[in-house]
């Protein structure tokens, strides 16, 4: 692009603006705001978040505090944001029953941070041929895309942490674009939380865990999504049962919110499920590098084989159906003692259940044979 051209762009950010939306939704993001970067929203929250130990053991979220709360620390020249959204919740398939685990609405198809990446990288190549550097990414930069998310207009920062589009939900993934130069910056959402949540605390009741500390406030050390997926070692005992039949993140406090009463409309097709239940004794049945390879480009490769195992042994577990017995004297066996405790948990757990439903009679018959 000329000097000219460069400078007749800066010159006209509405024009500018009007293109790169359109570029946005070619690129299948439902949503595209656009907002100032001067200082960097919600950092008072995060700063807060982690000063309480809310974040655990995910250090990342601390040393990347600096970056988020400056945004010229990661790209001097910002001067405008641009925030986008893309749609991925489908429809549920129906329960198979039998050992199977439940996982994830955002985990079903396929790995966002790659589909939406490369789309990411078309609008930034775009956006340097019209002469505006730029900085974005999804989920893997320093932002807190959810505040921007507020900031932009694009929807509000809810109860249960989430950004939720009112009356549209909270089934889509954010990124954000860092630019030089102005953009025809759009309105936030005025009383968002007050307004559009309201006396509701559905999701906060929910919640299996009792993770909600507040609104909008989580302790991440107890959140299902953390424990399965974040988490690198043992799932504290305590929460265990309430796991349910989660087996990769969950979705309880999104499921009961009513704006989430339908999936949004033009939602991508490659997050179409393709995982949305998972077969337990599988998972623990198979070796560790059939399942890193069967989850290649798939968000369930983030805990990798030894955390899905972990898990599935827990659901396994809270199921209380005696024939995952084969599948977790295998898992006792396995090289690690993550995996063999866990195992040995769920039997004890199939143990009480299987006592739990005995008659008194047949009780008094076993216990000599113990």
């Amino acid at each position: 692009m000329s000097n000219d051209a460069v400078q007749a762009a800066a010159q006209d950010p509405e024009g500018l603006g009007a293109r790169l939306r359109a570029l946005c939704h070619a690129q299948g993001f439902a949503h595209v705001r656009f907002c100032s970067a001067e200082g960097a929203p919600g950092i008072d929250a995060y700063d807060a978040f982690l000063a309480a130990g809310h974040h655990g053991e995910m250090s990342w979220m601390a040393r990347s505090r600096d970056a988020r709360a400056d945004p010229r620390r990661v790209f001097a020249k910002a001067e405008s944001a641009v925030v986008l959204a893309m749609n991925h919740l489908h429809l549920r398939p129906p329960d198979p029953g039998g050992l199977t685990g439940k996982v994830a609405a955002y985990a079903w198809g396929r790995d966002y941070h790659n589909l939406i990446g490369k789309r990411i990288k078309k609008i930034e190549r775009w956006l340097r041929e019209e002469g505006r550097p730029c900085f974005g990414g999804v989920d893997s930069r320093p932002f807190i895309e959810r505040a921007w998310a507020e900031r932009a207009g694009l929807g509000y920062a809810a109860r249960n942490c989430f950004t939720i589009r009112p009356g549209e939900g909270s089934g889509f993934f954010l990124a954000v674009i860092l630019i030089s130069g102005p953009l025809p910056y759009d309105p936030p959402l005025k009383h968002g939380l007050a307004r559009f949540c309201g006396s509701c605390t559905r999701c906060h009741r929910a919640c299996p865990t009792d993770a909600f500390v507040g609104d909008g406030q989580l302790d991440a050390r107890r959140c299902i999504s953390t424990l399965t997926i974040e988490n690198e070692g043992p799932i504290p005992e305590a929460l265990r049962a309430p796991m349910g039949r989660w087996v990769f993140g969950c979705d309880d406090c999104q499921d009961v919110c009513p704006h989430n009463h339908r999936p949004p409309s033009g939602a991508e097709e490659d997050f179409a499920p393709v995982h949305a239940w998972l077969d337990l004794s599988w998972l623990l049945l198979a070796d560790d590098d059939v399942l890193e390879a069967h989850f290649e480009g798939s968000p369930l490769r983030r805990p990798g084989a030894l955390g899905l195992k972990r898990n599935a042994a827990v659901v396994l577990g809270n199921l209380g159906d005696q024939t995952a017995r084969p599948a977790l004297h295998a898992g006792l066996r396995h090289r690690s003692a993550l995996v063999q405790e866990h195992c040995a948990w769920a039997l004890r757990a199939l143990d009480q259940r299987r006592d739990a439903e005995l008659s008194p009679a047949a009780r008094r018959l076993l216990s000599p044979c113990r």
